[in-house]
């Protein structure tokens, strides 16, 4: 499956599961493999943070910082960094072609959300973004799947 496909779905079934809540504290815990890394655990502190930022600017109107539009920059290098750094070792997985692809998508929400027209508009990209975000988090810490 190429990575594009991948990444497609794996962005619909996060989005169409919502966020996940776990349901005993084994199944919490992130994988030593990836989420331990401090490439992944930067990314997923980053994405942590910018989640809330998108979430308080649900109740106003003001202009997005060029902070904020860089820290979504840097972690949206982050994102391809891991993908970079999963491909290198030969990973095959879903976590590789979702990176990349969060990694695609996040200047295209930050444009979504700074080209908005009225509130409303707004507030829907703010959404999707957060979605993103949450979804760029839950992906890394999740627990590795079993092989099929």
């Amino acid at each position: 499956m190429s990575c594009d496909a991948a990444a497609s779905l794996a962005v619909l079934w996060l989005a169409a599961t919502g966020p996940m809540q776990p349901t005993h504290t084994a199944a919490a815990a992130p994988p030593a493999a990836v989420a331990q890394e401090p490439l992944f655990v930067d990314i997923v502190k980053r994405a942590s943070k910018l989640k809330a930022e998108v979430n308080a600017f649900m109740g106003d109107d003001k202009p997005i910082s060029d902070a904020f539009k860089t820290r979504v920059g840097e972690l949206s290098d982050l994102d391809m960094q891991g993908h970079l750094t999963l491909a290198k070792r030969g990973t095959d997985g879903d976590l590789k072609c979702i990176l990349r692809g969060i990694s695609q998508d996040l200047p295209l929400k930050l444009a979504a959300v700074t080209g908005a027209a009225d509130h409303k508009t707004r507030v829907a990209a703010l959404k999707e973004m957060a979605y993103l975000l949450n979804d760029n988090v839950e992906v890394i810490t999740a627990p590795p799947a079993p092989p099929v």
